[in-house]
């Protein structure tokens, strides 16, 4: 089937003269999770991680992923004719430099501009033109030889009403105009889904697992336009914002108004597509940099708090169900990585408020939780005894907020290596968990926190130590994060909601993680500056099955002891007497 697609393909470049065809796994706004309609890499190579390039030659075709997907995507693109190019490894080049390497003078590199970041494609303008390759990005070549394509998604949106909110999309758009007129600028052009969300206090169903609608907008010092699929709004919504003076045109049209902008146009080159950034004429002079939502949608307001708190107790009753119908039921009745996966979305939905989970659910049994992006599927979905390490990593969409946690779940006994590893990850958790620092600190300075208990013996994770997380939207939000390689990360500020996952990895063997989502909140202000400080919100124990007390000190002991009594106290009352006793146990000090 993937051969015959390719060849398939392979004619359609023929007829535009295409020697080249690249396909990434994005959608017209870049987002990091995409709907059905944009699988085009997974259909035309048979892949399915989340992440993946292919490009496909005359006579070639070529698919780039990185470490988490290696083992998977040998098996998928087994007989496909496709070769696996593992990302980051030595001597791969990257899809760039194999462009350069073997595309010939007067050769053409094609794509569809609308799914490219537009700053890869002015890398590839800037590269391919001195070697006088050319560009061809105006075909969706995928389109013409996928059968039954799914239809691009316009699911019907709802209001996020001001007890959620916080603040009125009124409030918002004239903050963002005074910004403009602040800074001289007649336009902000916004594609980030999650951006145009916050802004017009609106959500959607387009994207699995992030309630966003696919939707552009231009704000001007005194207008705004947003551009949608009509057929999305019911009437309410659409008077609603047409009494807010915006303005509603069709989803497309933004591809033809971008070339009739006069004046300073800002935007974020990082969230705009190739072909939007191309649409831009001489008459509109171009500033680039972070849009202007992102700040304000990443410093939760005081009521998103106040949600996002309840949020964690709903979501922490859950979690804590879940723990205990687990090691109550595992080696008693028939339990798999995805059937238990499936109980605890089923917990979650006992909540009225729960709407979706806020990405799938990692669920990985002994060696499967060494893989840090594992997703079971019927062909490796793992049988679960009670022996090893399960580790969970799943989160929840509620009105009142969005949710993200993993807790490591020891079944069985366990040796004392794997215990000391299970503390040391603990201990790093605790240590950044607890940290007071100086106004102005980049995640980046605190990161060590996380990973020293490793680095002292010699181990350490190949993922971020944290991201920061959306109200009711991306699970995964900037600008923050928190990781020693990301100088550049913003500084975290009060009302940024941030996790703490450190992590390790012994391939073949167990993998453990211990995430919660952290509030930077105020700590103090004295003679040495301004000092802040995290407040957990994700409320479930730890096992304490996992952990020996001897690897660690007094101070870790009491912030884990002292966490462990609120869960009881914030949990137990809308827990049944068995599931409370359970967690009072799973609680006691150490």
């Amino acid at each position: 089937m993937i051969k015959s697609r390719l060849n398939l393909l392979r004619l359609e470049m023929e007829k535009e003269k295409i020697d080249a065809y690249y396909i990434p796994t994005f959608d017209y706004h870049l987002s990091e999770m995409v709907g059905s309609y944009f699988q085009e890499r997974q259909y035309m190579s048979g892949f399915t991680g989340s992440n993946g390039d292919l490009l496909v030659l005359k006579d070639k075709a070529y698919l780039w992923t990185d470490g988490r997907y290696f083992l998977q995507a040998e098996s998928e693109l087994e007989n496909s004719t496709i070769t696996l190019m593992k990302m980051g490894e030595e001597g791969v080049p990257t899809v760039l430099e194999y462009i350069l390497s073997n595309l010939k003078e007067n050769d053409t590199l094609g794509f569809d501009g609308k799914v490219i970041p537009a700053g890869l494609g002015l890398q590839f303008k800037e590269n391919l033109m001195r070697l006088n390759i050319n560009i061809n990005s105006g075909f969706d070549l995928v389109d013409r030889i996928w059968q039954n394509r799914p239809e691009l998604s316009h699911e019907k949106v709802f209001e996020l009403g001001i007890e959620y909110a916080g603040q009125s999309r009124k409030d918002k758009l004239e903050n963002l105009q005074a910004i403009l007129k602040e800074k001289k600028l007649d336009f902000t052009l916004i594609s980030s889904l999650d951006d145009i969300m916050w802004l017009y206090n609106l959500r959607g169903n387009d994207v699995a697992c992030t309630p966003v609608c696919l939707s552009y907008t231009i704000v001007s010092q005194n207008a705004a336009y947003l551009y949608l699929n009509e057929d999305a709004l019911s009437e309410d919504i659409k008077n609603n914002l047409i009494n807010d003076n915006i303005t509603i045109y069709p989803y497309f049209k933004i591809y033809e108004d971008i070339k009739a902008l006069k004046g300073k146009v800002y935007f974020d080159l990082n969230k705009l597509n190739y072909a939007l950034y191309s649409n831009f004429t001489k008459n509109a002079i171009l500033y680039n940099g972070i849009n202007f939502t992102t700040l304000p949608k990443a410093k939760k307001n005081q009521v998103e708090i106040e949600n996002i708190r309840k949020a964690h107790i709903k979501d922490g009753v859950a979690i804590c169900k879940f723990i205990y119908w687990l090691k109550k039921n595992v080696g008693k009745i028939e339990l798999s990585e995805i059937s238990v996966a499936e109980k605890l979305e089923e917990f979650r939905r006992l909540d009225d408020h729960f709407i979706e989970p806020s990405f799938e659910t990692i669920a990985g049994f002994k060696e499967h939780g060494a893989i840090v992006h594992y997703s079971a599927t019927p062909k490796t979905d793992k049988r679960i005894s009670n022996e090893s390490l399960l580790l969970v990593d799943s989160g929840g969409q509620y009105y009142e907020g969005t949710t993200d946690i993993t807790r490591t779940i020891v079944l069985g006994q366990i040796d004392e290596t794997c215990k000391r590893d299970f503390t040391n990850v603990l201990r790093g958790y605790l240590n950044l968990a607890s940290a007071k620092f100086r106004q102005g600190c980049r995640g980046s300075s605190l990161d060590v926190l996380a990973r020293q208990p490793l680095w002292q013996n010699y181990q350490d994770f190949n993922h971020g130590t944290g991201h920061g997380v959306g109200y009711l939207l991306n699970c995964h939000e900037g600008p923050q994060g928190i990781h020693y390689g990301r100088i550049t990360g913003h500084p975290l500020e009060i009302g940024m909601i941030t996790s703490n996952e450190p992590g390790l990895y012994i391939s073949a063997k167990y993998g453990i993680r211990h995430e919660s989502l952290l509030l930077t909140k105020f700590g103090m202000k004295n003679e040495f500056g301004t000092f802040l400080e995290f407040e957990v919100l994700t409320l479930a124990p730890f096992d304490l099955d996992g952990i020996n007390p001897n690897l660690m000190n007094e101070f870790e002991k009491e912030t884990l002891n002292a966490y462990h009594n609120r869960v009881y106290k914030e949990i137990s009352p809308y827990l049944t007497k068995e599931e409370a006793e359970f967690l009072n146990e799973a609680t006691k000090p150490i």
